[in-house]
């Protein structure tokens, strides 16, 4: 949200920018641009409650070029927006799965209407972070079948199951845009591999691939075609084909099967 509002402030459509996410159905305003005082910090909004907690409930834009006057909103936080001299002001929820996850603000110290730039400006900020807080939402989702599958007994995840993980938690690593979150995605799904990896690894004999060499093997390791692994990686398949035969050509192997089952046993994939 941050990189978002700092992003929309570089563009200079509005002075004022903030926002922040909805926890049990209560927005939390913890990031801001452009603001001269701390009033509007920290501030806990309900649902249906001034301009954020009525876009949290209909999910939908809403603005007021009067904020003190408006007829439309409940008032409960006349003080802090007009102490900050706020009076034009445009809230846009970002939307996951149907739902409200955060609102993002523009604001200017005049009664002047907020303009069609500036709005798509923000509703085009406010896609993109729901389209990164959905993929947020999948990595807990893997993270946690990640802990059940590192704390698993004979009862637990099965081996296929484990490198479905695997395959899923690489293909999502390559759609964020966050390059300390991809590592991390990526780091967790080599601690994937090794859960299944045999000891005693050589490591004078252990092959180096690249993260996208890996993606590509992770994913016909689960039978994928090219072109299905393509589409998964969002790739083109002379692309998948390239990675493949490097990655082929590194592990000394002449055949699809047999470059994974040589990474398997180097611990590179589950």
């Amino acid at each position: 949200m941050r990189s978002e509002l700092r992003s929309i402030a570089a563009q200079g459509v509005v002075p004022v920018l903030f926002g922040g996410e909805v926890q049990d159905e209560t927005l939390h305003l913890t990031e801001f641009v452009g603001t001269r005082t701390n009033n509007l910090k920290g501030l806990a909004i309900p649902p249906r409650s001034g301009m954020g907690g009525r876009v949290v409930d209909q999910r939908s834009p809403f603005a007021v070029n009067d904020y003190g006057n408006s007829q439309s909103i409940t008032h409960h936080y006349d003080r802090p927006v007009l102490g900050e001299g706020l009076h034009s002001i445009l809230a846009v929820p970002v939307i996951v799965a149907g739902k409200s996850r955060a609102v993002l603000y523009a604001a200017i110290r005049d009664f002047a209407p907020i303009g069609n730039r500036t709005a798509d400006i923000m509703v085009s900020a406010s896609r993109r972070l729901g389209t990164e807080l959905a993929i947020r939402d999948e990595v807990d989702r893997r993270l946690q079948l990640l802990h059940a599958a590192s704390a698993t007994t004979g009862d637990g995840m099965s081996t296929e199951e484990i490198r479905d993980v695997h395959a899923e938690l690489r293909s999502v690593a390559n759609t964020v845009t966050d390059s300390d979150l991809q590592i991390k995605l990526r780091g967790l799904s080599q601690r994937l591999a090794l859960l299944l990896s045999p000891t005693g690894i050589d490591p004078e004999t252990t092959v180096t691939l690249t993260p996208r060499e890996v993606d590509v093997l992770s994913q016909v390791a689960l039978g994928c075609t090219n072109l299905e692994t393509a589409g998964r990686l969002s790739v083109s398949a002379e692309t998948v084909k390239s990675y493949l035969r490097s990655a082929m050509s590194k592990l000394d192997a002449h055949s699809r099967h047999e470059a994974v089952v040589t990474a398997r046993k180097l611990g590179l994939l589950p």
